[in-house]
Parts: structure tokens; sequence; C-alpha cells
């Protein structure tokens, strides 16, 4: 997509650095970070060693990103940077199942959200329907955002995404006082029992990867970036940097503060590490910066989940109606579609607990992204084989530290496809094969009509 393209169609290139870097934060610390501890709390201490892998792993994801951002400064984003090394067909199946793990991200962090609202409402942890019921109305709120445009879209994301590093330094804060500052705080400490094996830190380092997912979010928007050259790759690595630097330091001050089947049945653990120690009022504040963080997520996801589906559409992945825009350039069609299949999928999932389904879908949306992550890695592999990547002299040096970067992301992306298990890898398999039948019907047969066409 041409940048002449985006203006005629009344979407230019309105994102910079402080949006695009706020979109890969505020999309990467939504409720992953907050509902997790509970996830991982089964794990112990395999939880620790598990977020350093991921972090790493997601670390040299985010590189294959930035580079092609910046050695393909024209391309708008991953549906082109696949199609450069794989085809149509293939960077088809990979963004398909991207597309479908981001409105189901959606459904998860409105579950999420839900489960937190739980500190101010009560009822909500125990009454499933009217749970689910609040979650859609929060799904649909961040929907009409979006429709309001970029800029209203932009500056709730940019807005939020500052308020929720608040909460991060608090409970780091919190952590250090209890752990070391407070009276008696030797007895403070609750070392989980379960050891360490490689079992554990396999799984909890994939489970954990679900928090992480957001790492290509500024390359996603690529054709409406102002020089995506240089700004892509920038917000790429800062936001994963400060990402991960965020959640290595607060990811053990629960499981070191909350006892283990305790954490592990918490609705809104971070809310319920708070009241433990510093009263009923302060896990409410808590819970209220979460909410905010959440909620900053819900809009991130809705907005590139939106651009992405315009995206396919101006391929010819998606019929040409998803890819009609409002008079603020905001895609009508993709975002009601899209907020349509994350309401079924919400659902679907509101008879089992807040966690429960929380794990369940997160593992879900992790291996639907696998596929674009790997195939990224492996893309930027082959250009390099066919000589289309690399240069002598100093560009030459970052095109090979870059081949370095997408061969160890791409061991990592094997790793989490063997720590999810079957379950999830069939998700993986089933979603890829489902978005076959649209390819062909939107993309293959009109191509094959044409050309049968007389005079073709």
């Amino acid at each position: 997509m041409t940048q002449a393209a985006d203006s005629s169609s009344g979407r230019g290139r309105e994102i910079g650095l402080t949006l695009c870097t706020a979109l890969l934060v505020g999309n990467t610390i939504g409720m992953g970070i907050f509902m997790l501890p509970a996830s991982l709390a089964p794990f112990g201490l395999n939880a620790l060693p598990g977020w350093l892998i991921t972090a790493a792993g997601c670390t040299f994801i985010a590189w294959v990103f930035a580079g092609f951002a910046r050695a393909f400064p024209g391309d708008d984003g991953p549906y082109a940077y696949a199609s450069r090394a794989f085809g149509e067909g293939a960077a088809f199946v990979m963004l398909w199942c991207y597309w479908v793990s981001t409105w189901i991200t959606n459904a998860v962090i409105a579950i999420g959200l839900s489960g937190y609202l739980s500190a101010f409402w009560p009822a909500l942890g125990s009454n499933r329907l009217l749970s689910a019921t609040v979650a859609l109305a929060l799904l649909w709120l961040c929907v009409l955002i979006n429709l309001r445009g970029l800029r209203t879209a932009g500056g709730v994301q940019v807005l939020t995404t500052v308020l929720k590093l608040l909460p991060q330094v608090a409970i780091v804060a919190l952590g250090v006082w209890a752990l070391f500052l407070a009276p008696h705080a030797a007895h403070n400490l609750q070392v989980p029992h379960t050891p360490i094996s490689f079992g554990g830190i396999l799984s909890a380092s994939t489970l954990a990867l679900y928090a992480m997912l957001g790492v290509e979010c500024a390359s996603i928007p690529a054709g409406r970036v102002r020089d995506p050259g240089r700004t892509v790759p920038r917000a790429t690595f800062i936001g994963t940097l400060l990402v991960a630097l965020v959640y290595i330091c607060v990811c053990t001050v629960p499981m070191l503060l909350i006892p283990q089947a305790e954490l592990a049945a918490s609705n809104a653990p971070f809310a319920d590490l708070f009241a433990r120690f510093a009263g009923g009022a302060s896990g409410k504040v808590l819970a209220a910066f979460v909410l905010v963080s959440g909620l900053g997520a819900l809009n991130g996801w809705t907005l590139i989940v939106g651009e992405l589906t315009v995206s396919f559409a101006r391929h010819g992945g998606f019929p040409p109606w998803l890819g009609r825009v409002n008079p603020r350039g905001a895609p009508v069609a993709a975002f009601v579609v899209t907020g349509v299949l994350a309401s079924v999928m919400l659902i679907l999932n509101c008879n089992d607990s807040t966690s429960g389904v929380f794990t369940l879908l997160s593992l879900v949306v992790t291996a639907a992204n696998l596929p674009l992550y790997l195939g990224c890695a492996i893309a930027v592999l082959a250009l390099w084989w066919r000589g289309q990547i690399g240069a002598a002299g100093r560009a030459g040096r970052s095109a090979r530290r870059w081949v370095l970067a997408a061969a160890l992301a791409a061991l990592y992306c094997l790793w989490a496809f063997i720590g999810m298990g079957a379950k999830p890898l069939l998700w993986a398999v089933a979603l890829s094969a489902a978005g076959l039948p649209v390819y062909w019907w939107y993309a293959i047969r009109p191509a094959r009509a044409a050309a049968l066409q007389p005079g073709a």
C-alpha cells in the first residue's frame, strides 16, 4: 500500500513514533501481565527462567519485524513481508491465523477486565452471565471509540499507556517493601513448592509468551506510519525492551508473596496482592489502574484488527466492502465484523471461571500468533539465501545480525510450539486450514475466472 493510495482513500500516514510505541507497549502490557500470575502459579519457580527465555525470544522476534521495516519501508506490514518471500498464498495463511488471534485477544482481554471489575462489583466473580454481559459492553465500547477515527483512538491509546505503567512501579515498590523492608519481612516470603524441571520451564515460558504478544504491533499499520524505515524499528526496540524490563521486574512479586494455591485460584492477582499487604482500599485502587491498562490494550487491539482487515481486503483476500472507511478514516464494517466474532468467542466461553477461560484462550491466541512469527523469521532467512538482502560494508554487517536474530527467533518459535502441547497446536493447524477456503473464494477463484475470459 503506497502513501498515495492511503491519501486517496482518506487514510494518510498519521502515525508517528509516540503512537507507534504506545501501540506496542499498550497492546503488549494489557491484561496478560495482570492475569498470568494465576495461570503460572502451578509452575512455581519455573516461571522465572520461563520469563527470561520468553523475553529473549520476543526480543529476537521484534528484531525480525524491525529489520523488515528498515529494509522495505514501502511495504504495508507483515502481509507484504511474507509475500516477498513466499507469495500471496502463504502470506494469507500466516496473516489469517494472526487475524483470528486478534479478535480472540479482544475476547480474552474483555474477560480479564470483567474479572478485575469484581474488586468493585463482587457479584461479577460468581455470576457468569453478568460477567459476560459486562465484558461484551467493554468490548463494544472500544469498537465505538475506534469508529471515531485514529485521532480519538490514538489519544486514548497514548493516555492509557502512560497510566498503565504506574501500577507496574507500585507492584515493584510493594515487593521491595514486603520482602526486604517490612517488619518481619522474612515471614512474608511464600516460596512455591513446585520443583524446577525442564518440562515446567518449557510450559511456563510458552504460557508467558501470551503476555509478550504484540511486539509486531508497530509494523502492522506500517502503511500509515510516517517514515516507517526509521519509526517502526525505533518503536519496536524501545517498546519491546521496556515491556521486557517491566515484566521481569513484576513477575516475581505475587509468586513470592501469595501462597501458591491461593494465587492459582485468584481472579485478580495483583488486586489481591495489594489488598493483602496494604488493605482492601489499595487493592481497589490498583484494580482501577489495571482496568485502565486493559481498556488501553482492548482499544489498541481493536485498532490493529481493523487495520489488518483493511489490509486483507486491499490485497484481495477479503471482500472489498471490509476495506471501506467512513469520513474519519475508520473501517466501519471491519470493526463491526471482528467485534461480532469476538463477542461470539466470549459468549461461547462464559460458563468457565475467569482464570480458566483466560488460560485456555491465551494458549489458543499464542498458537495462532506463532505462524506469523515463525513465518516472518524464516522469510528473512529465505530472502537472505536468495541474495535479496545483505550488502557489503556496514549495511552488510547489519543484515548479517538481522539474519542471526531471525534464526534465533525461528528456534524460539519452535521451542514455543513444543511447549504448548498438542491441543493449542491443533488449534493453529485448524485455524490455518479454515483460512484456505476464504483465500480460494476471494483470491484464487476470481483470478482463475479472469484468466478464462476471452482475450485474457
